[in-house]
């Protein structure tokens, strides 16, 4: 019988080391689970916090662009005064008819007004034809080889808003 003894405590030893060891895995799997998870959520708040700066820049951006545009309409609305402002000078010019300095006056005012909230005149004449600021209303014959394509005639001039097309020329072209 005392030989029997000796046995089964071995045994009870020997697969208590093994329950030993793997309590000591489970002990570091809870550890390195752990540290798995504090890796993740600090990339996961990372990310978070990345995506909301680039929410607010993009927030700021389209602020941006929504207050330039926003007068283009009202810019709209008066670019035919202008043009008429501007007829009438050049008509009081070409046929020698004095213009009241009250209408040169006005004129300017509204003018560096309107320049000063981004109102920009574009320069259309002599320029070749670009499709993306320029509309064609009339094509006539160039009268020379080097003159194709080019804008012959500005019959109505076209506008920049802060450096986007608000009013397309409208240009005589030649071909």
């Amino acid at each position: 019988d005392t030989q029997e003894r000796p046995a089964p405590e071995m045994k009870e030893t020997a697969a208590a080391e093994p329950e030993l060891q793997d309590a000591n895995v489970e002990q570091t799997d809870p550890v390195a689970a752990l540290e798995a998870r504090v890796s993740e959520m600090q990339d996961k708040y990372l990310r978070l916090v990345a995506e909301f700066e680039n929410y607010k820049k993009r927030t700021v951006r389209e602020r941006m662009d929504l207050i330039k545009s926003a007068a283009a309409e009202t810019f709209l609305a008066v670019l035919p005064a202008i043009d008429d402002f501007e007829r009438a000078i050049k008509a009081g010019h070409e046929t020698g008819a004095p213009v009241s300095e009250g209408i040169l006056l006005i004129y300017g005012k509204m003018k560096a007004g309107l320049e000063a909230k981004g109102l920009k005149a574009m320069d259309a004449a002599g320029k070749m034809f670009d499709a993306d600021l320029h509309e064609a209303i009339a094509q006539v014959p160039s009268p020379s080889e080097d003159q194709k394509g080019t804008v012959l005639e500005e019959v109505t001039k076209g506008y920049y808003l802060n450096d986007k097309v608000l009013r397309y020329a409208k240009v005589v072209v030649a071909v």
